[in-house]
C-alpha cells in the first residue's frame, strides 16, 4: 500500500485504540473513583457493593451512549465526511474522560461518561468505513483486522495507566489517584490534533453524488437483509464482550482478595496483588484477543465471513464454559482469560471490514455503525443483569458467567440469515441479496 493508505490505517488504528482505552478507565478506578465521591470508606463492604452496582450502570450508560453515537455520527459520516467525524468524535470522547478526572459528585462523573460515549461510538463507523474506502479491496480483509489490533492495545495501556498511577506512582492515595488515570483520557486530543494536518476524504467518497443518508432504507426490502445479516452477527459479539469484560477487573480482584485472604497477606500486599491479578487478566484476555483478530483474516479470505463466524462463534461457546465451569485454582482462572480474548475478543476483528462491504459507498457509514451500535443498547442490560444476580461473591459470579454462553450459541443458530461478502468489491452486491450495485 502506498504511505498515504498507511496513514489512514494508522489513523483509525489510534482512534479505535484511544478510544478503548478511554472507555474501560473506569472500571480499573472505579472501586476508588465511586466511594470518594459517595463519601464512603474506601474498602468498607457497603463501598464494595455500591461500586458493583455502579459499575454495571455505568456500563449501561455508556453503551447506551455509545448506540447513539454510533449511529447518529455514522449517518454524519455519510453527510459530512469520514475524516472530519473521525475528528470531531476523537475530541469528544478525550475530553470527556479527561472532565471525569474534576468530578465533584456521582452526577457530574455520569454526565462525563455520557459525553465520552457518544464520541467513541460514533469513532468507530467513520474510521472503518475511510479505511474500507481507501485500501484497495483485494487488502480490505488484511487492513480491517489490523485495524481492530488496536483494541486489545487499548485494554492493555488501559491496564498499564492504572498500573503506573495507582499502584507505582500513587499507591498511598487512592482517593485521589483515579482522578489522575481519567486525565490521560487527554492523550487522544493531541493525536487528533496531529491527524487533521494529514487526513483527506476518500475519492469514493468524493465522488458519491448524493449525500442525503436516511436510516431508514436500511430497512427498505432491498437493503433489509443485509442489515439484519450484520446487526445479528455484532449483536452476538457486542453481548458476550461486554458481558464478560464488564467484570473482567472485579473478578480478578475477587479472586486475588480471595487468594490474599488464604494467604494471610498484609492490606498492602493484598492491593499489589490485586493490581497484578487485574493486569495480568487484561494482558492475557488482550493477547488472546490480537491473536484471535489476526486469525480472522486467514479464516475469512480462505473460507468466507459466513463460516469464519460459525467458527469463532463454537468456540467461544467452549471457551465461556471452560473458563468459568472447570474447577480450577484461581490463577489458572486468570490465565484462561487468553481463551476468552481469543474467541469472544477475536471475532471482533471481522467487523471492521466485513459490516461495510454490506453497503453502498452512500449508505456505508451509516449501515456499518447502526448494525455495530444499535445493539448496545440490549446490550446494556447485561452488565446489569450479571450485577443484580452476582453478589453472592465469587462463587455465583463465575456461575452466573458461565452461562454468558448461551450469547455466542445464539449466534451460531443465527448463521443461516448470513450474508457472505467474500469475493465481492465494496459496492458490488454481496450474494444471494439480488442487490445492484450502487
Amino acid at each position: 500500500m502506498s504511505g498515504y493508505q498507511w496513514m489512514v490505517v494508522f489513523a483509525a488504528w489510534l482512534g479505535w485504540g484511544f478510544d478503548i482505552i478511554d472507555a474501560l478507565l473506569f472500571n480499573y478506578v472505579a472501586a476508588n473513583c465511586i466511594p470518594t465521591l459517595l463519601h464512603l470508606k474506601l474498602g468498607s463492604p457497603e463501598a464494595a457493593l455500591l461500586t458493583k452496582q455502579w459499575v454495571a450502570g455505568m456500563a449501561s450508560v455508556l453503551l447506551i451512549g455509545w448506540a447513539v453515537g454510533g449511529v447518529f455520527f455514522g449517518w454524519l459520516a455519510d453527510k459530512i465526511g469520514r475524516s472530519r467525524t473521525l475528528l470531531i468524535t476523537i475530541v469528544l470522547y478525550s475530553v470527556g474522560t479527561a472532565l471525569c478526572a474534576v468530578a465533584p459528585n456521582v452526577e457530574f462523573l455520569v454526565f462525563c461518561r455520557i459525553l465520552a460515549s457518544l464520541g467513541i461510538g460514533g469513532e468507530w463507523a467513520a474510521g472503518a468505513s475511510m479505511v474500507s474506502e481507501v485500501v484497495p479491496a483485494e487488502k480490505r480483509a488484511n487492513a480491517g483486522a489490523l485495524l481492530y489490533t488496536s483494541a486489545p492495545f487499548g485494554l492493555v495501556c488501559a491496564g498499564l495507566i492504572n498500573k503506573l498511577v495507582t499502584g507505582w506512582w500513587m499507591p498511598d492515595r487512592p482517593d485521589i489517584s483515579w482522578r489522575v488515570v481519567f486525565l490521560f483520557g487527554l492523550l487522544p486530543a493531541l493525536a487528533a490534533a496531529a491527524m487533521r494536518m494529514v487526513l483527506k476524504e476518500p475519492e469514493a467518497f468524493k465522488q458519491e453524488g448524493s449525500r442525503n443518508p436516511h436510516i431508514a432504507e436500511l430497512f427498505s426490502p432491498q437493503l433489509f437483509p443485509i442489515t439484519r445479516s450484520g446487526f445479528l452477527m455484532a449483536l452476538t459479539a457486542l453481548v458476550s464482550w461486554w458481558t464478560l469484560s464488564t467484570f473482567q477487573a472485579p473478578l480478578s480482584g475477587a479472586l486475588a482478595d480471595q487468594q490474599a485472604k488464604a494467604m494471610g497477606l498484609s492490606p498492602a500486599d493484598t492491593i499489589a496483588l490485586k493490581t497484578s491479578w487485574q493486569l495480568l487478566a487484561t494482558v492475557c484476555f488482550s493477547v488472546g484477543g490480537g491473536i484471535g483478530t489476526l486469525m480472522t483474516v486467514p479464516f475469512a479470505n480462505r473460507y468466507g465471513r459466513k463460516t469464519m463466524f460459525g467458527v469463532y462463534y463454537s468456540a467461544s461457546v467452549l471457551a465461556i464454559m471452560a473458563t468459568f465451569g472447570l474447577p480450577v485454582a484461581p490463577i489458572w482462572r486468570i490465565y484462561m482469560q487468553f481463551f476468552l480474548g481469543l474467541t469472544v475478543f477475536g471475532v471482533f476483528g471481522s467487523f471492521t471490514y466485513y459490516l461495510p462491504e454490506l453497503f453502498p459507498t452512500r449508505l456505508r457509514a451509516t449501515g456499518s455503525g447502526f448494525c455495530y451500535n444499535v445493539g448496545r443498547v440490549i446490550t446494556a442490560f447485561g452488565p446489569y443483569l450479571v450485577s443484580t444476580v452476582s453478589k453472592g461473591g465469587v462463587e455465583k459470579m463465575e456461575s452466573t458467567l458461565f452461562w454468558v454462553f448461551l450469547v455466542p450459541f445464539f449466534g451460531v443458530c443465527a448463521l443461516p440469515w448470513v450474508i457472505e461478502t467474500k469475493g465481492y468489491t465494496a459496492d458490488s452486491p454481496p450474494a444471494g441479496t439480488g442487490l445492484t450495485p450502487s
